[in-house]
């Protein structure tokens, strides 16, 4: 399968079919690689299949090795698999941890838009209001003020701000009624 150069070099033979010779290598050993690299990634898939890549990579630059002549091939992948994992957590511990985004502490951010739409309708509605019974509503719903809390900040008695807000709430409600008919 492989000859020596002057050099002492192996070299493929140029019989050997270097493209089969590696699939014939990756249909066989494929996902006993996968399994053993998960296990050295504690469960990482993603970098188990890096680690899979990565030893598959090396197996096609040194493929005149993988012959069961040369020793176990599938020895000769744990090994490399191994010494490229050991690499990766090396590497890990040299860099900064990433800060991974947790998606699940930010809540998605609540659509307003129909919350604007309705406090646009709902402004233009009350400008076409009075202006004592405007101030009343204001005070009391917008302001989040009781009866007499809005009959102090108004100067005028409680009493008085129930009867405005009762028929501003009823003007109010014949304003809108082309925008939102009444269920």
């Amino acid at each position: 399968m492989a000859a020596q150069t002057a050099t002492g070099v192996e070299t493929v033979d140029p019989g050997v079919n270097r493209e089969e010779t590696l699939q014939r290598v990756i249909d066989e050993h494929r996902e006993m690689l996968i399994k053993y690299c998960s296990r050295l990634a504690g469960g990482d898939r993603h970098l188990a299949e890096d680690v899979v890549q990565e030893t598959f990579i090396r197996a096609w630059q040194q493929v005149e090795r993988l012959t069961e002549e040369r020793g176990s091939v599938r020895g000769w992948l744990k090994q490399v698999a191994h010494n490229i994992a050991i690499d990766h957590h090396r590497a890990a511990k040299r860099r900064p941890r990433e800060a991974g985004l947790d998606i699940a502490s930010d809540p998605p951010l609540a659509d307003d838009a129909p919350n604007v739409l309705d406090r646009i309708v709902v402004d233009s509605a009350l400008r076409t209001l009075p202006a004592e019974h405007r101030t009343a509503l204001v005070e009391t719903f917008l302001r989040d003020r009781t009866a007499v809390q809005a009959a102090r900040v108004l100067g005028i008695p409680a009493g008085t701000v129930k009867s405005r807000v009762f028929y501003g709430l009823r003007r109010l409600r014949d304003a809108l009624e082309p925008v939102a008919p009444r269920t």
